[in-house]
């Protein structure tokens, strides 16, 4: 009888020893990237014969050696994906961008891009920089200039914002699907520098 006792208890421990082992590789699995990993600013007035505004990203070279992308997602007011891409950025580089040069003139659907938001995750994958595949990695740093009304610029950091799981994979999919069916519309350009 202890022996049936025993073993059952045995059987039962190495149960829930084993769900726990496989629960908790479901929640590796749903992890959220690491912080650090998306920053988030706005423009305004674009493509309206005020001169552009600017968008400066750089790597502070914490990955050093290895250089880091910038996967760059601009949204329109309606919170529409108009363009995407990635850019690499070499330890302390700085890369700088137009709003209405690099990141709004080659929208994937018609009509001038005025005002949105700019996503920008910090990603591995250099020197390719796929921004349908973005794999977040600490830790670019983002500047930009705003165009105001009566053409006053100003200038901001971009805002740190938490990047969740599904973020990655919406931006990715809308991105890939831009890529794919496009024609190269919707493809932003890296500017200069990096």
């Amino acid at each position: 009888m202890n022996q049936t006792r025993t073993s059952r208890l045995l059987t039962l421990t190495a149960l829930a020893v084993l769900g726990a082992l496989l629960s908790s590789s479901v929640v590796w699995a749903q992890t959220p990237p690491p912080a650090d990993t998306l920053k988030v600013n706005y423009f305004s007035n674009a493509n309206l014969g005020y001169p552009s505004a600017s968008v400066y990203i750089s790597n502070p070279g914490t990955n050093a050696p290895a250089s880091i992308c910038a996967m760059i997602y601009v949204l329109d007011a309606y919170q529409e994906l108009r363009e995407c891409c990635g850019c690499a950025i070499s330890p302390d580089g700085l890369l700088t961008l137009s709003v209405d040069g690099n990141l709004t003139s080659n929208s994937n659907t018609p009509g001038a891009l005025n005002t949105g938001t700019i996503k920008i995750v910090s990603s591995s994958g250099a020197p390719t920089c796929n921004p349908a595949k973005p794999n977040p990695t600490p830790a670019v740093r983002v500047w930009g200039t705003h165009i105001q009304t009566g053409g006053v610029v100003t200038e901001t950091a971009a805002q740190d914002a938490t990047l969740s799981s599904k973020e990655v994979s919406t931006l990715g999919s809308l991105c890939g699907s831009i890529v794919r069916n496009s024609s190269g519309y919707g493809i932003c350009t890296c500017g200069t520098g990096g």
